[in-house]
């Protein structure tokens, strides 16, 4: 790690920190009957998978589990480029009368959730669609909360949190990115 980076969470306190918002999710839910926990691309799949694991391992309760690519959804697709990257959007079911979590990694403007929330009406009208984020940095540009947070941190706005998961950069962790000293 270099001198601009913070490490704000290691491989542990993720993992930790990962359970514990499985037990929130549960208890925010009244438990997993028509529970559907839907990951956004790229690394809020990842962390949906894991918090599903734990529930599993816990309740004994295989959790239904999705993942929303918004990409098509943002109001800032313009300012993508002419070629954005699109992963897929895994959603087999109609969501009318579940209780739907999504998990992303960062929360910062809103925009993302925003974009999930309208992709997730495609879908179906949800009984219950909730936000869970392993970070919140700060800086809302939209009037969108998170019901489960893993940690709440403060952040410059020019300066950029990244979360690593171990199934795509090869290790856990969570580190802010100092605005200008990449």
């Amino acid at each position: 790690m270099s001198r601009n980076q913070s490490l704000i969470m290691d491989a542990r306190a993720v993992d930790r920190t990962l359970r514990r918002m499985a037990d929130e999710i549960v208890e925010l839910t009244d438990g997993t009957d028509n529970l559907i926990i839907v990951g956004i691309q790229r690394r809020g799949v990842q962390l949906a998978e894991r918090i599903a694991r734990t529930i599993k391992e816990r309740d004994g309760i295989d959790v239904a589990r999705g993942a929303l690519d918004i990409t098509l959804y943002r109001d800032d697709l313009q300012t993508v480029g002419p070629r954005p990257v699109v992963g897929p959007t895994d959603l087999p079911w109609n969501l009318d009368g579940k209780r739907v979590v999504i998990v992303d990694d960062v929360l910062y403007t809103g925009r993302t959730v925003r974009a999930a929330l309208d992709e997730l009406a495609d879908f179906g009208r949800a009984a219950r669609i909730a936000l869970a984020v392993l970070v919140d940095r700060g800086g809302r540009e939209l009037p969108i909360r998170a019901d489960v947070v893993g940690k709440s941190v403060s952040v410059d706005p020019g300066d950029r949190v990244d979360v690593f998961v171990q199934e795509l950069d090869g290790r856990d962790g969570v580190v802010v990115v100092r605005r200008g000293e990449e």
